[in-house]
Order: C-alpha cells, then sequence, then structure tokens
C-alpha cells in the first residue's frame, strides 16, 4: 500500500511540474480569460433573450450580456484546459510509454494525470467565477462554478484521449478548438436565436450551459445536468487508456506458439537438411558434400 502511494505521488508530482512549466497556458490563464469576459462586456448587447432550460423544463428570459459572459466562460476554460492536458500528456507520451514498459503501474500514470487535470481545472474555473464577478455576481456563483468545472474536466478529458490517438499536436489543437467553437456557438442564444434545438444536447458542454445559467439567473440546482461534464469526462478517459493500455502493450509476447515436431518429423527434417547440404540447426555444422569429400 505504501509503494502504491509513493508511485502516485511521485507521478502526480510530475505531472503538476508539467503543468506549471507550461508558461503558454499560465500566460492563458492570466490574461485570456479576463480580456475574453471583458469584451464580452464590453460588445455584447444588453438586450433580454429567450433560453431554453431544459434542466427545469421551461423557457426563461436571460440577460444578453450576463448569458454571454456566462458562454465566454465556459468557452475559455475548455479551450484553456483542453490545451493543458492535450500538451502536457501528448509532450510526456514517450516517456510515460517507457515507464509503462519499464513496469510502473499504468493506472498510477493515469490517476496522477487524472489528479492534476482536476487541480488545474478548479483552479482555472475559481478564477473564471472570480472574473465575472467583477462585472457581475450570479445568483449562485459556487453553482457556476461546479458547472464550469464539469465542461473544464469534459474537454481536460478529450485533450487527454486526443493526445492518447492522435500522431501530432496540431491536430489536437485543431481539434480542441474547432469543437470549443462549435459547442458554445450552437449553445449561447445571443449567437444562435435557435440554440433550443434538440442538437445540443449531444454536446459536451450541454450540461454546463444547462446548469450556468440556472446558477446565474435562478435559485435552483439542476444536480442531473451538472453529471453531464463529468460524465463525459469518463467516457474520454477509458478512451485513452484504452488506447495507452495498446500502444504500451508487450509485444514480444505473441500468444501464437509454433507446434513442436514429433521425434520422427525431426529425424527426418534433419536427414533432408543433410541431403540438400542446408546446415544442420542442432549441430551447428554444415553437412560435407561431394565437392568438399573431393577436396578433402
Amino acid at each position: 500500500m505504501r509503494r502504491a502511494w509513493t508511485r502516485y505521488t511521485a507521478a502526480a508530482r510530475h505531472a503538476l511540474l508539467e503543468h506549471l512549466r507550461n508558461r503558454l497556458a499560465l500566460v492563458l490563464v492570466v490574461f485570456f480569460i479576463p480580456t475574453w469576459i471583458t469584451l464580452v462586456y464590453l460588445v455584447i448587447a444588453d438586450a433580454d433573450v429567450s433560453f431554453l432550460l431544459r434542466a427545469t423544463g421551461e423557457t426563461v428570459v436571460v440577460h444578453g450580456n450576463h448569458v454571454s459572459k456566462i458562454s465566454g466562460a465556459i468557452n475559455a476554460v475548455t479551450l484553456i484546459v483542453g490545451f493543458m492536458m492535450f500538451i502536457v500528456t501528448f509532450r510526456s507520451a514517450d516517456f510515460d510509454a517507457r515507464l509503462a514498459m519499464a513496469g510502473y503501474p499504468r493506472a498510477h500514470l493515469l490517476a496522477a494525470k487524472l489528479t492534476a487535470l482536476l487541480v488545474a481545472a478548479a483552479l482555472v474555473c475559481a478564477y473564471a467565477v472570480a472574473v465575472i464577478c467583477v462585472y457581475w455576481v450570479p445568483e449562485q456563483p459556487v453553482t457556476l462554478w461546479l458547472s464550469l468545472l464539469g465542461a473544464a474536466l469534459a474537454f481536460g478529458g478529450i485533450g487527454v484521449m486526443l493526445a492518447a490517438v492522435l500522431r501530432g499536436e496540431l491536430e489536437g489543437m485543431f481539434c480542441i478548438i474547432m469543437l470549443s467553437i462549435i459547442d458554445m456557438g450552437l449553445q449561447n442564444p445571443v449567437s444562435n436565436p435557435a440554440s433550443d434545438s434538440d442538437v445540443v444536447r449531444f454536446l459536451p458542454t450541454y450540461g454546463t450551459m444547462q446548469t450556468g445559467v440556472a446558477a446565474g439567473f435562478l435559485d435552483s440546482v439542476p444536480v442531473a445536468h451538472l453529471f453531464l461534464g463529468p460524465l463525459w469526462f469518463v467516457c474520454a478517459v477509458l478512451v485513452a487508456a484504452v488506447a495507452f493500455r495498446v500502444s504500451t502493450r508487450d509485444r514480444t509476447r505473441s500468444p501464437f506458439r509454433w507446434p513442436r515436431a514429433a521425434p520422427g518429423a525431426q529425424a527426418v527434417g534433419e536427414r533432408s537438411a543433410t541431403r540438400s547440404g542446408l546446415p544442420d540447426a542442432s549441430s551447428g555444422s554444415a553437412p560435407r558434400t561431394s565437392s568438399s569429400r573431393g577436396a578433402a
């Protein structure tokens, strides 16, 4: 038990240090989130818009600028956490594979990645909620933080999954950017008046948008929708775990074994090899041919 804990803490410490060394991600956290939310505050109109809150089964009228702050925060934390987890996992993939092939438990490596994801996502989402509160105080700030945390976990898991199945950084970054843009572009009632379409229920941050709007404007907590983001996270991590297992399996152990030849068949094979002039595998010496006898 102590050895398992030591292995886990060592791997978790290494994963957290990898995040701290990612200076671009730290710059994005510090400057991108407040810049994005401030631009939303300055640019988006204050007109009221209708939003279908499936969590409560009603259509609510929300402030367009405020609901855009929520969608902007979701977009920011999903991009940042998705980038962080993809880059760290992708760049350490070879090192993790060598550790796994050397006998380091895969479960400890994966648990360390998930611990780093949870810590990073919790801090980034708390920072985003704090920036929102500078311009507007939602009805339930803690619930808003939990909803953002679900979105960050979902995209963090997607980042880990993409790092496990893709071969290049450009492909992973493109997938994360496009998925986040499509996700928020379809769910924001300001940019998409038809955001009440049933298609949005299949998006990774659908539960976050539903609970975020409820936390911002209502006093109810749609608990069931809070778990949709973590559900995406679990599914993505399972895919990543399977891909990591396949990529680090021991290929020296083949499940197929050639059957051993019977003694009689082995003797026949040796006599045939002798007549054909091929070397005898059992003795390691080459048979003497007619030319060799003549030379002798």
